[in-house]
């Protein structure tokens, strides 16, 4: 659940640890993996030996994924002819080829399939800061309308840097490599900051404690 959980959340974006943060590529889109049902049935439709590819959950207004003609609920299936299975493959893909490239995306539709071609774009600094949060394995939640902006960490990714330093959901983040951070939106600027090169230090709080904790590079 939570690699299904992150891929909802996941923006595409990002990069070889060896690229500049501020030059990693940015396409616009939300994506998640694929369920098993849905590869079965996507096999069965397009009559292929095994369904695979990512799935666009949302499109925002004015990236390139917008420009380019991508639709909600279209499913990549190649970048450059390679195959794409799931959501870490494509945003790494993206990454690679840089920002101001251009590139071809396979999707499939109802209606058939589509080559389309994404100019990326440089990644607005909110969404570096996101990526680079997610790069080191937790996920901080949108406040509620009425509830707490503080940055509370919502998800932490199996097997990364943030669940082998014991970050909890839960936590709260009170400061990142020693500059407060009191709202989300002041967590996300931070982590633009950090390199996913070196470790990332956090403050936290959890419950009437309040923690130091160091994270490792992804």
């Amino acid at each position: 659940m939570i690699r299904a959980f992150l891929g909802a959340l996941l923006i595409v974006t990002v990069a070889a640890a060896a690229v500049d943060a501020m030059q990693w590529a940015w396409m616009g889109v939300r994506i998640r993996d694929l369920s098993e049902q849905e590869m079965d049935e996507i096999a069965k439709r397009h009559g292929i030996r095994e369904g695979f590819g990512v799935v666009i959950i949302d499109v925002m207004e004015g990236t390139p994924a917008e420009k380019a003609g991508i639709k909600s609920g279209d499913l990549v299936v190649a970048f450059e002819e390679r195959p794409v299975t799931d959501t870490r493959l494509l945003q790494r893909l993206i990454g690679g080829a840089g920002v101001g490239q251009d590139v071809r995306l396979t999707v499939l539709r109802t209606d058939g399939r589509r080559r389309l071609e994404v100019r990326l774009a440089a990644m607005p600094r909110p969404v570096l800061g996101e990526r680079i949060s997610a790069e080191f394995g937790f996920l901080v939640r949108e406040p509620e309308p009425a509830g707490s902006a503080a940055a509370t960490i919502s998800g932490v990714i199996r097997r990364s840097a943030a669940e082998r330093a014991g970050l909890e959901v839960s936590d709260v983040i009170l400061e990142v490599n020693d500059q407060a951070v009191e709202t989300r939106e002041a967590l996300r600027e931070a982590m633009a900051d950090a390199s996913i090169e070196g470790p990332l230090r956090l403050t936290i709080r959890r419950g009437g404690s309040r923690l130091s904790v160091t994270l490792r590079a992804p």
